[in-house]
């Protein structure tokens, strides 16, 4: 009987310390969802967490760029009123996510977190137009599907995590494969209105081509060996 008590004291003392390591003040929540909170708030506090070189190029209105790489995050954060709600964004979502949780950490009570980033967010319409070409335009990403063999075009940025681990044998491939397979790499960041226009919003992001006609798109890591089966 003793040890039973003990038993059912010890489980208790278990699930109420995964209860308490599972609750969090962090809603990550879509693009539409985000704006949504961002419009009906009152003076919202919201967190660029992007290089101010990033954060330059184009952002959320209103929003306040606190670079989560930066050497000032913590000291910079703690100027907001963490009673209030705080809408957190990066490019696509790593950072965001773990500033979030240090906004935690700071004892921030309600924290939002933008899925999937900057990228999401213009995927979804919400940017405002400007006009402006940022890179290559359509007319000149359909030239270069002008070609008998197979065009395999690759989004990716300097950021990125996969995109770096891609690079060493796609940089390969495009030299092993050309009498095939012609591969081009285009910067995510420098050609913006491309992403805008084909509503890329994860990187990388990997489109195959035959007769000028899209055969295969995928998004996220994949492997040499996966890669060239699809090649």
């Amino acid at each position: 009987m003793k040890f039973n008590s003990i038993f059912y004291l010890l489980l208790s003392f278990v699930i109420l310390s995964c209860n308490g390591q599972t609750s969090t003040n962090i809603k990550t929540i879509e693009a539409k969802d985000f704006a949504d909170k961002i419009n009906t708030t009152e003076k919202p506090q919201i967190l660029d967490v992007r290089t101010p070189e990033e954060f330059t190029s184009g952002h959320i209105d209103k929003a306040t760029n606190v670079d989560w790489l930066g050497d000032s995050f913590v000291v910079d954060a703690e100027k907001f009123d963490k009673t209030k709600p705080v809408f957190v964004y990066c490019k696509s979502g790593g950072r965001s996510k773990k500033a979030a949780e240090k906004l935690q950490e700071l004892g921030f009570k309600n924290i939002y977190e933008l899925n999937g980033g900057f990228l999401k967010w213009d995927s979804a319409g919400l940017s405002k137009p400007t006009g402006k070409v940022v890179g290559m335009s359509s007319q000149e990403y359909k030239a270069l599907l002008n070609t008998d063999k197979k065009v395999l075009i690759s989004f990716y940025a300097e950021w990125c995590a996969p995109c770096k681990k891609m690079t060493p044998y796609l940089t390969k491939m495009q030299t092993e494969l050309s009498d095939k397979v012609t591969i081009i790499r285009l910067d995510a960041d420098k050609n913006k209105t491309l992403m805008a226009e084909m509503k890329i919003d994860e990187l990388p992001t990997l489109l195959l081509y035959q007769n000028k006609e899209l055969q295969w798109k995928h998004s996220g890591f994949i492997s040499e060996e996966d890669l060239k089966k699809q090649l």
